[in-house]
């Protein structure tokens, strides 16, 4: 069996609202806003539209997929500056709303929760369908990657070899013999046990809570078999690297989770659209892997170096 790749990612669900609010609300109480000036330049581009910001969540995907937009904005001929790290959607949504920023990177399933606490759209269409409706005005969304990077239940090979499983309906049958790694909110999210049980009718043995993030601690859970089942992000390298099994979810237990921009609408032009709509048509998961992979692994690159990799290798930048 393979080894552990190193994890740094966090997780990207509706946690830390009281502590995003909190600093958000502390900052704005300054008469400022809570970003800082931009700390990376993506190029030197012009575009008559002016330059566009582009910022990005607290966690290195976030951050490489900014980068990565940024590039392309500039390949296209439009200024582009990026203000990483800026924190939990509480606060980078705000940022977008605000002007401090003209865009960032989300995901579709987890923006519409935010937007819309009782929706009830899961698939990928619909979920899509609905966020135009959704979004305060001013703020739009663009086209949706067919990357995503969600929430799935995971096991190792040995144990879907031991009770036959290939989708969340198999582990159904043998829920009750198997204990969880997971977040602890797991236990009562909707698309946790409550849902795991109205969906499937999976009660689980129990729950094992960590809060890494499908990191290492939750990893090493797994592989050592004091866990049989865990939640861990689908882009998440060490899936592929330790050869474990992701459980089909055919009833879609989980929202989709696509990658789509975000944006302010008073600045975007239609040269910066069809510049993010470019990297949409292309980025995959598993690019979004290979990316993780590049800043939270061995190689320990920059988000912005991993991002002008990706650009050249798809031709977006010469």
């Amino acid at each position: 069996m393979k080894n552990p790749v190193p994890m740094t990612l966090t997780r990207r669900g509706l946690g830390g609202l009281a502590a995003g609010l909190g600093v958000a609300l502390a900052l704005s109480a300054c008469g400022g806003s809570p970003l800082a000036t931009p700390s990376t330049s993506a190029g030197t581009g012009s575009a008559a539209g002016g330059s566009l910001v582009v910022g990005s969540a607290d966690f290195p995907e976030s951050q490489v997929i900014a980068e990565i937009y940024a590039g392309a904005l500039t390949a296209a001929g439009v200024t582009a500056t990026t203000k990483p790290n800026i924190g939990s959607r509480e606060i980078y949504f705000k940022a977008v709303q605000d002007g401090s920023v003209d865009l960032v990177p989300d995901y579709s399933g987890n923006l519409l929760s935010y937007v819309d606490t009782e929706a009830t759209e899961v698939s990928a269409e619909d979920v899509y369908k609905a966020l135009p409706g959704k979004l305060p005005d001013g703020l739009a969304v663009l086209e949706p990657a067919k990357a995503e990077s969600k929430d799935a239940m995971v096991v190792t090979k040995a144990t879907a070899e031991k009770y036959q499983l290939k989708s969340i309906e198999d582990l159904a049958k043998v829920c009750k013999e198997l204990t969880m790694a997971a977040p602890a909110t797991f236990e009562t999210r909707a698309y946790g046990f409550p849902g795991l049980k109205k969906n499937y009718n999976c009660e689980l043995k129990g729950l094992q809570p960590f809060n890494d993030g499908g990191g290492n601690l939750t990893l090493q859970a797994l592989l050592e078999d004091k866990v049989q089942v865990a939640d861990i992000y689908t882009t998440t390298p060490s899936i592929a690297d330790n050869d474990l099994v992701v459980l089909e979810d055919p009833k879609n237990n989980f929202k989709a989770q696509q990658v789509l921009p975000l944006y302010n609408e008073s600045k975007m032009t239609d040269q910066a659209k069809d510049a993010l709509n470019n990297v949409s048509k292309i980025l995959t998961t598993n690019d979004l892997i290979n990316l993780n992979r590049a800043v939270s692994g061995d190689q320990k690159q920059s988000p912005k170096d991993a991002a002008a990799a990706w650009l050249k290798e798809k031709g977006i930048v010469k």
